[in-house]
């Protein structure tokens, strides 16, 4: 049987980044950092998330939200996942994700996950 630190050893070797998150997580894929407290204590922390700039995404459509519709629903329906709420937050500069959809009638961009281009005109 593997151990566990000789398991981590062979995925770093292998250039395969472990991650503390789950992979449809909004932290998968920050780095971990360690501090040292002044009494010699190890406290492992996550590195600061950058949030994309929303005019950076490559827009898949666009959803008018319907009365008593939720952010968790409408991820499901447009990203197969209502882990997923956080992209479409991202996508429209929302700090408070329960705010995209307080609104009747607002229009929210659909987006692909950064770093991954779109059509023209798709």
């Amino acid at each position: 049987m593997t151990s566990p630190t000789s398991l981590a050893s062979i995925l770093q070797f292998a250039g395969v980044k472990p991650s503390l998150f789950a992979a449809n997580s909004r932290y998968c894929g920050i780095d971990s950092a360690t501090f040292i407290t002044a009494d010699g204590r190890n406290v492992t922390y996550v590195r600061r998330r950058f949030v994309p700039q929303p005019e950076a995404l490559a827009q898949l459509q666009q959803h008018s939200v319907s009365q008593g519709e939720r952010l968790d629903i409408i991820a499901a329906q447009y990203l197969g996942d209502p882990e997923l709420f956080w992209r479409i937050a991202d996508a429209n500069r929302a700090m408070r994700p329960e705010d995209l959809v307080a609104t009747m009638g607002r229009v929210l961009r659909i987006c692909l996950p950064q770093g991954i281009p779109g059509t023209q005109n798709a």
